[in-house]
């Protein structure tokens, strides 16, 4: 039996993942966290969106711990998200260390239940500038892991070479674009479905959708260009 558990927050992206998950795998796991975010919402969307979708497993997983230690607009409400990048070079919505965390207790987590990956919807293409969604993370981390646990597990990343538009176009090719678009949280101000229009997220989202939405037929083809690719 071929199991996988998703890193699920209820946003477009984990949410179009875990939707082609269900059609890859026999068993699907979806682990949330709750790291006292700024979308608090999100939690409560992905319980309801795990429900929606008959996921029979779904663990929601307290990491306060990142809260006090990852100072970000995202873990402090007294910090506005800023459009404007930090002396850094990363926006100031950056959790230092979110990724790291959540794939370590997502590849443990893996582990207990006997599933061979771990799906996570990072992407370098449209990666909002986090380090922590480059694919060179993501194959330093998936080889800790299975150094660390000394058991074969694979990091899979669907959207990771995807723009925002074959992300939109992925959710359609599973006739889940109504789903993903009114159901899912994106917005870093915790607005369901469009968000406010205004956060960098939103933005983000709003402008591949647009995209696909002019250009369907291209941004599909391109889209099954790049699976036939991979």
């Amino acid at each position: 039996m071929k199991k996988a558990v998703v890193v699920f927050s209820g946003g477009q992206d984990s949410t179009t993942c875990l939707v082609q998950a269900m059609k890859e795998y026999d068993e699907v796991h979806a682990i949330t966290f709750d790291y006292g975010q700024r979308h608090k919402a999100e939690i409560e969307v992905a319980q309801k969106l795990t429900n929606d979708l008959g996921i029979k497993h779904h663990k929601v997983m307290d990491v306060g711990l990142l809260n006090e230690l990852a100072i970000s607009s995202l873990t402090r409400d007294d910090i506005a998200v800023s459009h404007e990048l930090q002396e850094n070079g990363l926006p100031n919505s950056f959790v230092p260390g979110r990724n790291i965390l959540f794939l370590t207790l997502a590849g443990i987590y893996a582990y207990q239940v006997g599933a061979s990956a771990v799906i996570t919807g990072v992407c370098e293409t449209d990666f909002s500038g986090y380090p922590d969604c480059r694919n060179d993370f993501i194959k330093a981390m998936n080889s800790a892991l299975v150094q660390g646990m000394d058991r074969e597990l694979e990091i899979i990343t669907p959207l990771m070479w995807l723009n925002k538009a074959e992300t939109w176009a992925l959710a359609d090719q599973y006739q889940a674009l109504d789903l993903v678009r009114n159901q899912t949280l994106t917005c870093y101000n915790g607005l369901i479905g469009d968000g406010c229009g205004d956060c960098p997220s939103c933005l983000l989202r709003k402008a591949g959708l647009e995209e696909y939405l002019n250009n369907k037929e291209s941004v599909m083809s391109s889209l099954v260009e790049k699976q036939q690719d991979a």
